[in-house]
């Protein structure tokens, strides 16, 4: 069997340069890469909640938050929450902020591979590889 999924946020349209706000915005969801040297949190306030998982069912993932090219909160029932930090920057995703990715399995894996949509068109971007899931407590807004 095979799975397709798009997972998609909203897209802002705003003009091409950066406001203060943006700017700071954006370097609080960068901040959400970084894990403190004790592995127990992350810069934007996130905790660590137990070991991370090399995949996680389908059923588990209700909807996506794309935080920057490198991390995606991955939110489940009951409020799980899975933050997958890429290895690598992923061009576009951040900016985009949607992608899909194509699953013969009945669960997302760290090496399966990602695709940025891109444009009003639609249009394929960058793939990139996804990396382990890491359940976490979010930091309270």
């Amino acid at each position: 069997m095979r799975t397709t999924l798009i997972l998609a946020t909203a897209v802002s349209l705003s003009a091409c340069m950066s406001t203060p706000e943006q700017q700071a915005r954006a370097e609080r969801n960068e901040a959400a890469a970084v894990l403190s040297p004790d592995g127990q949190s992350f810069g934007d306030g996130a905790r660590v909640a137990g070991p991370a998982r090399t995949c996680v069912s389908l059923s588990q993932i209700r909807n996506s938050r794309v935080r920057s090219d490198r991390v995606i909160d991955f939110s489940g029932p009951g409020r799980q929450t899975y933050r997958v930090v890429l290895n690598q920057s992923c061009p576009q995703l951040g900016f985009e902020q949607r992608f899909t990715y194509s699953t013969s399995l009945t669960q997302l894996c760290a090496q399966d591979i990602i695709t940025v949509l891109q444009g009003p068109g639609i249009s394929r971007g960058a793939s990139c590889g996804l990396a382990p899931f890491q359940p976490i407590v979010p930091a309270r807004r």
